[in-house]
């Protein structure tokens, strides 16, 4: 009970990549010594880009086995699936009145995938950040992993919440931003200029995908782009090698420093190879492990069950405190 609670959530959209693995997920299964875990798959959120229904499902049982898979313990800490909880649609739409237009219009998330679907342009889209901010108020956290790219939702999460708070008393936590300990911001193998994202389409030799047939992302590694130099150093001329340094640090503890005294004096190819070696050899037990968890269909129910009454006790608390203040009965 004096442990904080800390708060994540990632989306079903598909299968998580490396840098997911390397900036998030191998940092939440750190965490469970130190904190009260609280991790989501978040369809909901999942649904303001269209969906195939039945892929949807899909990608979220899948995600559910991976949290399993990369040793996330779902009987000491709570795992569940964001629309299981009926409290986040109810809390989003309390806190989407006391949101403003002009918070949500500066929010460059929207402006982003607004770009990119230009053809739905939906309300959840815009709202997106509200349903944000109910996941994380209505669990009390005191901490939520932000790397630069959510920074942005935190704060206008802790806006809404200190807005609340003043007008009817101390109703919600206001969260602070954890910053991992280790963690390790991806870019792509053949972009380096850009982050690693699960979206990619583009170019599939860009990314590396948890899920990957292990030659394949062998593979994508010595295919990675590099530069004309042949020095194994980190820098901000040499994006390619310096990016390959951060996964090959991220999967091996190592820092920057120590990954390149081990390729002093290496060419590119024997470097290479190393990182390769050493990625395939971090994802070869969580997908054997992966296996093994989404063949148990009933394990896997009984999880999602669980978990979503564990985690609704906690909602379901926090929701009713809202309603009495806002003057909506109690149930």
């Amino acid at each position: 009970m004096d442990k904080k609670v800390i708060y994540s959530a990632m989306q079903p959209s598909g299968v998580p990549s490396l840098g997911n693995y390397l900036g998030a997920l191998k940092n939440w299964k750190n965490l469970q010594d130190e904190f009260n875990c609280i991790f989501a798959m978040a369809n909901m959120h999942a649904i303001t880009v269209r969906q195939d229904p039945s892929e949807l499902k899909k990608n979220t049982r899948n995600l559910l086995a991976l949290f399993l898979a990369i040793g996330i313990d779902p009987k000491e800490h709570i795992v569940y699936v964001q629309s299981d909880v009926r409290a986040h649609a109810e809390m989003s739409w309390i806190l989407n009145c006391y949101t403003y237009m002009g918070e949500l219009q500066r929010m460059t998330q929207f402006k982003d995938k607004s770009a990119k679907h230009e053809d739905n342009i939906n309300a959840g889209l815009f709202t997106y950040p509200v349903l944000m901010a109910a996941d994380i108020l209505l669990y009390q956290a005191d901490l939520v992993p932000v790397g630069e790219d959510q920074r942005q939702h935190l704060e206008i999460t802790r806006d809404i919440a200190e807005r609340f708070n003043n007008i009817y008393g101390d109703v919600f936590t206001i969260p602070e931003g954890y910053i991992p300990k280790v963690g390790a911001r991806i870019m792509g193998l053949q972009n380096p200029e850009r982050k690693m994202s699960k979206s990619e389409s583009d170019n599939p030799n860009n990314v590396i995908y948890i899920l990957d047939d292990l030659n394949n992302i062998a593979n994508k590694i010595k295919r990675a782009v590099t530069d004309s130099d042949t020095e194994v150093r980190y820098g901000e001329d040499k994006p390619g090698i310096s990016n390959l340094l951060n996964i090959y640090g991220a999967v091996t503890g190592k820092s920057i420093e120590e990954a390149e005294a081990d390729f002093k004096g290496a060419n590119y190819g024997e470097f290479k190879k190393c990182v390769a070696d050493a990625v395939v050899e971090e994802l070869r037990p969580i997908q054997e492990r992966f296996k093994e968890i989404s063949a148990d269909k009933e394990y896997l129910n009984t999880v999602m069950a669980e978990g979503a009454e564990r985690a609704s006790k906690i909602a379901d608390k926090t929701l009713a405190k809202a309603r009495k203040k806002v003057g909506f009965a109690v149930r």
